[in-house]
């Protein structure tokens, strides 16, 4: 189930707008909202699309509106660069991993490598047997390591990139994803969850890498992970995905899981949304270029790609703004900060919530990933027995979308996480809450779905209370 399109904000005007002299073109304006349910306003907690890049293609839709079923299969790998927007009323049978893939050639990804791992090798087939067809490259690497060096070699000549695993990928990912954050790299990384830890339940779905892939590698920058309910949502948040790689120059995570990835559902054609994808900010050939320079707007310095009209130095290591190694205290210190700052100071323009409250409610039910499509059921029952339960959806876990959950702890007394796994985005939640609030898990690690039924006992002991 997915929020009414109606209720959906349709972007600026060709052309982009401006509002307090602020530029936007890719984003709502501050104070525009998005998901809202039942009468209530939702939040979206991003405002203008950042800095003045605000330019798009003219052969990709501004801001966010419905895309025809019908044009998007059809286009599918027909060597165009976007989604035609005729009106069509159909539906469509499709599975996470090719609303994925299709979604990343329609945001212009010409370059994916990757290595086949359950449940993420649907993935690497469908860009392997459709990217050529647009002059894209698809390379199955000889391991995870490798497939990640290739996406950040590929990124830094100039090629919007995706590759996709799960878990025990992402262990092997880890150091090169630090290079992609220390190097400002702009790419997209799949993680579709299995049952951990190892080789785990190769074949049972699990949320257990949502810590993970926050602190998997060294330093404790930061990074964005979105994640997608849905199979309509693995092409929103995918095309959303390398939208914010291009602003930030940062990997961006979608952490989807087993069951979304491989179960094929019926997707109403309202249900697309063409999320428009902002060009790669580069650098004026005929000017002098600084690569890292600390005042960058933003925080995010313009790209030149490797091979072009400037001398580049790209080194994992501690550098100056010119890429050299340095040990100045300053310097290592001024570059540090600007890596973290650049998300964090930006994090209203990246969250991303769906909510659907009830007036006089005290119990809010939080969620994220395939659970909140059993939270959605949970909350109708429980409506339709007479028991008043709000819903939150995070949609953007990292960075937390703290405002937006704020927002919306007035008068909750207790609020319920259900996760698969024994607890993990719960601990955010409970240092946003004020004391006094209850904070209660839903946790299930056997393979199997959190049910609507295991949602409705935990509310409903507090209703009995």
């Amino acid at each position: 189930m997915v929020p009414d399109p109606h209720d959906r904000w349709d972007g600026p005007p060709a052309g982009g707008g401006t509002e307090n002299g602020r530029v936007f073109g890719t984003g709502p304006p501050p104070g525009a909202f998005l998901f809202t349910r039942r009468g209530e306003q939702g939040l979206h907690a991003g405002g203008p699309g950042g800095g003045t890049d605000s330019a798009v293609p003219p052969h990709r839709p501004r801001g966010i509106s419905r895309l025809p079923r019908r044009a998007a299969t059809a286009h599918f790998g027909s060597g165009g660069s976007g989604p035609p927007h005729p009106e069509v009323s159909m539906r469509e049978f499709i599975d996470g991993a090719e609303a994925i893939a299709r979604a990343a050639i329609h945001a212009g990804c010409d370059f994916f490598a990757g290595y086949p791992i359950t449940p993420a090798t649907p993935i690497l087939l469908h860009m392997a047997r459709e990217l050529p067809k647009v002059g894209g490259v698809a390379i199955q690497g000889e391991d995870e390591i490798a497939s990640m060096g290739f996406c950040i070699g590929a990124a830094l000549t100039g090629s919007r990139v995706l590759t996709a695993t799960s878990g025990p990928g992402v262990s092997l990912y880890s150091e090169n994803v630090g290079l992609a954050i220390m190097g400002e790299v702009p790419m997209v990384i799949v993680d579709a969850q299995r049952m951990g830890p190892a080789t785990g339940g190769a074949t049972t779905v699990a949320q257990g890498d949502i810590q993970f892939l926050r602190w998997g590698t060294s330093g404790g920058f930061p990074v964005i992970v979105l994640a997608p309910t849905n199979v309509a949502e693995c092409y929103s948040l995918t095309l959303r995905a390398f939208d914010l790689a291009e602003r930030f120059r940062v990997p961006v995570f979608l952490a989807t899981d087993k069951e979304t990835v491989l179960s094929r559902a019926t997707v109403d054609v309202a249900a697309w949304e063409a999320v428009p994808v902002r060009p790669r900010v580069t650098a004026p050939a005929d000017e002098p270029f600084v690569p890292y320079p600390q005042d960058a707007p933003g925080g995010v310095p313009a790209m030149s790609p490797i091979g072009g009209a400037h001398l580049l130095r790209f080194t994992t290591s501690s550098h100056d703004e010119r890429g050299y190694l340095t040990k100045s205290p300053a310097q290592v210190d001024g570059l540090n900060r600007r890596l973290t700052a650049k998300i964090e100071d930006h994090m209203d323009e990246i969250g991303l919530v769906e909510l659907d409250l009830e007036d006089g409610a005290d119990t809010l039910v939080l969620s994220y990933g395939i659970t909140a499509r059993s939270v959605k059921e949970a909350v109708r029952r429980a409506r339709g027995d007479g028991v008043a339960v709000s819903s939150l959806t995070v949609h953007s876990l990292w960075p937390v979308p703290e405002g937006a959950i704020r927002a919306v702890l007035d008068g909750v007394s207790r609020v319920v996480v259900p996760e698969l796994n024994l607890g993990q985005y719960i601990r955010e939640i409970e240092r946003l809450c004020d004391a006094g609030v209850e904070v209660a898990g839903v946790h299930r690690v056997d393979g199997e779905l959190i049910t609507p039924e295991q949602i409705l006992q935990a509310v409903g002991r507090e209703v009995a209370a």
